[in-house]
């Protein structure tokens, strides 16, 4: 009986220097694949470009528009997502409906395409489902906030339609009542997590992708 000849040390070493490099040279265990990442970081620009409007917004001059006062208006200086003020009359209608238990109304200035949307006084008191709604207050007011054409506002596209029914003038414009440019706080973070994860997902996809194409051995 002969006994077999033993690896020596050496040839030991090298065999364990191999099985390393060899896994070196593997894509690395953690993160995701490229088409993974990819699909991610398309999720992550299509939330961003529905934001854009509200980014933009966000960084517009704080400076108002002054859209004028009755008898004198000027909507040829208006501009949809900017800060504009006006004063004027309130029509003798207005379109009801909540938003997060809150009682808003859209109310029409008289002899004009706009809508105001606010949240109801106290002497406007509406309830969902009322047989009735209460008419708008009837004061005259000056009211500052964000201007939308009807195309950018068309989640109350049900309010203006209303309205063409009541107003002597189709209405054209929403201005969102005390929305401020430099306000929104909360959106902007939401954004900022939004380019955070855009980033984490491109260093994934660049890493995914130079792994993939790295020679083997």
């Amino acid at each position: 009986m002969t006994d077999e000849p033993q690896p020596q040390p050496d040839e030991d070493r090298e065999k364990r220097i191999a099985e390393l490099e060899k896994r070196l040279a593997r894509p690395a265990g953690v993160g995701v694949l490229p088409p993974v990442a990819a699909i991610a970081l398309a999720g992550v620009i299509a939330m961003m470009w529905m934001q854009r409007d509200d980014v933009a917004y966000f960084f517009s001059t704080r400076e108002p528009i002054d859209l004028g006062v009755e008898g004198a208006y000027r909507f040829d200086l208006a501009q949809t997502n900017r800060y504009v003020q006006i004063h004027g009359v309130p029509t003798s209608h207005g379109a009801y409906w909540m938003e997060r238990d809150v009682a808003f109304i859209a109310i029409g200035v008289r002899e004009t395409p706009l809508l105001v949307r606010r949240a109801t006084f106290p002497n406007e008191a509406w309830t969902p489902g009322a047989a009735k709604a209460p008419p708008p207050d009837q004061r005259p007011f000056a009211v500052r906030g964000r201007l939308l054409s009807r195309a950018d506002a068309s989640k109350y596209e049900e309010a203006f339609k209303k309205h063409e029914e009541w107003a002597e003038v189709g209405p054209k414009w929403m201005l969102m009542a005390e929305q401020r440019p430099g306000g929104d706080y909360a959106g902007m973070m939401w954004f900022g997590v939004l380019i955070a994860f855009g980033g984490v997902n491109v260093w994934l996809l660049v890493r995914g992708v130079v792994a993939y194409l790295k020679p083997r051995r």
